[in-house]
This record gives C-alpha cells, sequence and structure tokens, in this order.
C-alpha cells in the first residue's frame, strides 16, 4: 500500500503545482485595495519619488472614486504635481478636488495651493502675469471666506508679494513707454500704479514723479486745445494724489 501511495501522492502534488503554475502564468495579478494605493503613494511622497506618488493616487482616484482613501489621494495627488514642479497639473487637481468636494474641510487649504501654485509659475516682470491676478482672487476668497483658518494669514504675505508683482509689471511696461517716447502711453501707466497700488509706497512716489515727467513731455505733442483739456485733468489729478 505504502508503494502505491507514494507514485499517487507524487502525481497530486505535481498536478497541483502545475495548476498554481498555470494560474500565476494566465491569471492576472490581484488587485492593490484602495488602502494599499494610498499608502504606497503616501511613502513615494515620503521618499520625494513624486512620480510614482502621482501613478499611485491617479490609479486610486479611477479605480476607487468613491473610497474614502480616494478623497484623500485626490488632494495628494495636487500636492504630488505640486512638489514635482508639474504646476498646470497641480492647478487642475486643486481646481477639481474643490468643484467636487466644495464644502470639505480642507478647502482652505486648497484654495492656498491654487494660490501657491499660480504664484509659482511667475517667471519674469515682462511676461503677462495673468496667474498672479489669478492667485490673488482666490487668496482674498481665502481671507474673506475663511478669516480664522491659518492659510488666511499667510495669505497676507503672498498677497503682498502678488501685487508688487503686478506694480513692478505695470511699471515695467510704463518704462518701456517712456524710453520709446510714447508719453501718453507712459503717462496713464504710472497714473495706474498710483491709483491702485498705493500700499506699495516705493512704486507709487516713483510712479507719481514719472507721471509728471511722462505729462510735460507728452503735452508738447498735443494742440493748444488739447493742451488745455489734459491740464485741467492733469492739476485735479495730480492735487488728489499728492
Amino acid at each position: 500500500m505504502r508503494r502505491l501511495l507514494a507514485p499517487v501522492l507524487f502525481v497530486v502534488l505535481l498536478a497541483l503545482g502545475g495548476c498554481i503554475w498555470i494560474d500565476s502564468y494566465f491569471l492576472p495579478p490581484p488587485e492593490d485595495t484602495a488602502q494599499e494605493l494610498y499608502e504606497a503613494g503616501v511613502a513615494a511622497m515620503n521618499e520625494k519619488d513624486y512620480g510614482d506618488a502621482q501613478e499611485y493616487f491617479s490609479k486610486l482616484k479611477d479605480r476607487f472614486p468613491f473610497s474614502p482613501f480616494s478623497l484623500k489621494g485626490e488632494l495628494a495627488l495636487g500636492d504630488a504635481y505640486f512638489l514635482d514642479g508639474e504646476y498646470v497639473f497641480a492647478l487642475d487637481a486643486y481646481k477639481e478636488f474643490e468643484a467636487l468636494h466644495p464644502s470639505n474641510e480642507n478647502i482652505p487649504y486648497v484654495l492656498y495651493q491654487i494660490a501657491n501654485t499660480d504664484m509659482s509659475m511667475f517667471r519674469t516682470i515682462d511676461r503677462r502675469q495673468e496667474n498672479v491676478k489669478e492667485g490673488l482672487e482666490y487668496l482674498y476668497r481665502l481671507k474673506e471666506t475663511y478669516p480664522q483658518s491659518q492659510y488666511a494669514e499667510a495669505a497676507t504675505d503672498m498677497i503682498a508679494k502678488g501685487r508688487r508683482i503686478l506694480a513692478e509689471h505695470e511699471i515695467f511696461v510704463a518704462d518701456f513707454f517712456w524710453r520709446t517716447e510714447q508719453y501718453g502711453p507712459a503717462w496713464h501707466r504710472y497714473q495706474y500704479v498710483v491709483e491702485n497700488f498705493s500700499d506699495i509706497p516705493d512704486l507709487r512716489e516713483y510712479s507719481i514723479k514719472r507721471a509728471e515727467y511722462s505729462y510735460f513731455e507728452y503735452q508738447k505733442t498735443l494742440s493748444e486745445e488739447e493742451r488745455l483739456r489734459v491740464q485741467g485733468s492733469w492739476t485735479r489729478w495730480l492735487k488728489q494724489w499728492l
């Protein structure tokens, strides 16, 4: 009997091993759970492997859209893009989170990060500053809607930074008009800075002086009638802002 059982057991074990090998070869491996994907993404973030983190959080979002881990993963995906310098993707992720979860407790952070991402896209003063303008809009919303948030307090410094960028951009354009002897446009640009950036005293003082210089050069190019009309408006404006 023992002699008969040994070959039979050998055949059974061989068959079982073959089944396991076939299953592992032909059947797809089991998918990660929502928790496993989230934890893998967090681990990648801790290791600063932001590309891997983006992959894990994207899979989590696609495969388990209704999981509590997916909610946390959506926000973490924006952070992974931001820390990786992928600012366009980060903006999309943060804005999508805000649109899908407007009452979530993390919205103050999301508004701050949208502004932070916009500000991080600033490169040089000579370019259009649409991202800076958008960032300021989100910062104003944050301070108005969530005044007690820790991020509202942090927004104050960022607002000052953004407004200086906008003022410097306006002065850059005004200075260009001045250098190219386009005194009328230069005058109006300097006036704009004086009227809208009183919270930046050094740039405002500079613009007042340059507006005066631009005006006197500009009025030389006008007819007598135009000169009289412009002089009246200029005198009223100067009295208002001096």
